[in-house]
């Protein structure tokens, strides 16, 4: 299974277990879309706005000194949106019904937030290199140095025909 059907069946399996979500997104720090099981609202907006919401929360707990944050909780009368931080540089976030057990949802959101991010972590790691990059000798010629030095020869002469000083 690719990463990108791994995140998305990890997204339908916290909907599957807590039915009062209604959508669930996967977003990077930045506010990017990485996986969304959510359908009647732009998930790109709910990716931005989470980035943003979770970055204000943080900041909310580490100047209170609460350490730091498990989720931000936005409530209205329809609903709630729920923003989990998911590993080093993703983020959850559910929308669920107002009548959501709270306890519940923590229970499963929280677990699968840090299989989430887990996973999207892994992707962002750099691939190690295979190959060692060739040393660079400062005191080799110039022609093993700059693309420069290797034109051909007839590109080095003036408009005049006269060539540059050094130039046969």
């Amino acid at each position: 299974m690719n990463t990108d059907a791994a995140l998305l069946a990890e997204l339908h399996r916290l909907r599957r277990a807590v039915p009062e979500i209604s959508g669930a997104v996967l977003a990077a720090v930045d506010g990017l879309l990485v996986a969304s099981d959510l359908s009647g609202i732009d998930p790109h907006h709910v990716a931005a706005l989470s980035a943003a919401g979770l970055g204000i929360g943080g900041r909310f707990a580490q100047l209170a000194g609460h350490g730091p944050l498990r989720e931000s909780v936005v409530r209205s009368a329809q609903g709630c949106v729920v923003v989990y931080p998911a590993g080093e540089d993703a983020i959850l976030t559910t929308v669920v019904r107002p009548e959501t057990e709270f306890a519940r949802l923590h229970a499963e959101a929280r677990p699968a937030a840090q299989r989430l991010g887990a996973l999207w972590d892994a992707v962002r790691q750099p691939a190690v290199a295979t190959a060692i990059p060739p040393v660079t000798n400062p005191d080799a010629p110039l022609a093993t140095r700059t693309p420069m030095a290797s034109l051909p020869a007839g590109l080095w002469s003036d408009p005049g025909g006269r060539r540059s000083p050094g130039r046969s």
